[in-house]
């Protein structure tokens, strides 16, 4: 009897230690799925990052202008911006809104 229950003791271990190194791999694999996601989309986020710190500057946004439009591009108020839209087969011309206007 001593002996069926040591051999029952061992077999039990054994089976206790698959089953939490299986649980471990599969958690394991996870965290690396995740990672490589993480990864991917910081290195997206930098390049949007710096996308948008590049182009937003107005300096940029001026040389640009003078490199590439020269005088193609005209200033203009933000009053004289109108919306045109078409309904039914009319166009309608409206006032540019803004978000925080009523």
């Amino acid at each position: 009897m001593k002996k069926f229950s040591i051999v029952f003791l061992i077999l039990s271990l054994i089976l206790f230690t698959a089953i939490v190194k299986n649980s471990t791999k599969r958690v394991d694999d996870a965290i690396f799925v995740l990672e490589e996601n993480i990864r991917g989309l910081k290195k997206d986020f930098e390049n949007v990052k710096l996308e948008h710190d590049y182009l937003s500057s107005t300096e940029k946004l001026l040389e640009f202008q003078n490199l590439y439009f020269d005088d193609e591009l005209v200033k203009k108020e933000i009053e004289e911006i109108k919306i045109i839209i078409k309904k039914s087969g009319k166009l309608q011309i409206q006032q540019l809104k803004f978000i925080n206007e009523k």
